[in-house]
């Protein structure tokens, strides 16, 4: 099977941190699969899929995205960026823009430099825009402007952004975290379900065992910036996630609280 992501003895730390966040990962994501990231806050999750994204640097060790090596010095070059597609915790969308603005903001890493500086949409642009508006059941959504959405409808226009980006691998960082259980089903569903029927490789960070149990096929935790397992999802038991969260929070799903 081929690999969307390798990571081999990898170890980061943000400036002036006096812990890295990164330390000693080593993990293969295999292309085509739903794989989640469970783990509480500060296991090192969001800066695991910034760093496979392509915005962080002063890494050490070795990182391949989609058969390409990233360098720990410099970002991917631009032919290469838009084959990795990111879907952000808080949106990131432009508010006072229509839906259809900020999908088709999704094609500019597609356009040539000149055109996405002048935001200058082709008729096959506005046709995969359309067509992704359609799969995340927004179309009704194309003329109403981000900032009169709720928190869920965002959420669908984050994702259609990122789908009209055609990326072969798909990071999303806590996707769900500002939903409620239903509305988190459901956007985990359409994320996953449209990698799928894409033929591209879903990964995404969160802290609900319930949630990573029904949508991920493989299951990495994460604790102190260490992979603390990665396992098919079936294998994952209750002792597994309660280690992982020990002396941290509430285990999400399961109903106890872990102790040391």
């Amino acid at each position: 099977m081929s690999t969307a992501a390798q990571i081999d003895d990898l170890s980061f730390a943000h400036p002036g941190a006096d812990f890295p966040a990164l330390e000693r990962v080593s993990l293969r994501v295999p292309a085509g699969e739903s794989v989640a990231l469970l783990g509480p806050s500060g296991a090192g999750k969001t800066t695991l899929l910034a760093l496979l994204d392509g915005r962080l640097q002063g890494w050490t060790g070795r990182v391949s995205v989609l058969g390409g090596p990233l360098d720990p010095d410099q970002p991917p070059p631009r032919a290469r960026r838009p084959d990795t597609g990111f879907v952000f915790q808080e949106f990131a969308l432009v508010e006072r823009s229509t839906v259809l603005r900020n999908v088709l903001n999704g094609r500019l890493g597609r356009m040539s430099p000149l055109r996405a500086l002048m935001g200058s949409s082709t008729k096959h642009d506005l046709e995969i825009a359309r067509t992704v508006l359609a799969d995340c059941g927004i179309s009704d959504l194309a003329e109403r402007r981000v900032d009169s959405l709720s928190g869920g409808q965002r959420q669908r226009v984050a994702i259609a952004r990122c789908l009209a980006q055609e990326p072969r691998l798909i990071l999303a960082d806590e996707p769900v975290s500002n939903l409620d259980p239903a509305r988190a089903g459901e956007i985990l569903a359409l994320l996953t379900g449209a990698a799928q029927a894409r033929g591209a490789t879903a990964l995404f960070s969160s802290h609900q065992p319930d949630l990573a149990r029904r949508f991920a096929q493989r299951i990495i935790g994460m604790r102190d910036g260490r992979i603390a397992f990665d396992v098919p999802t079936s294998e994952l038991n209750d002792d597994a996630t309660a280690e992982l969260y020990r002396e941290v929070e509430p285990i999400p799903g399961i109903g106890l609280r872990a102790v040391s």
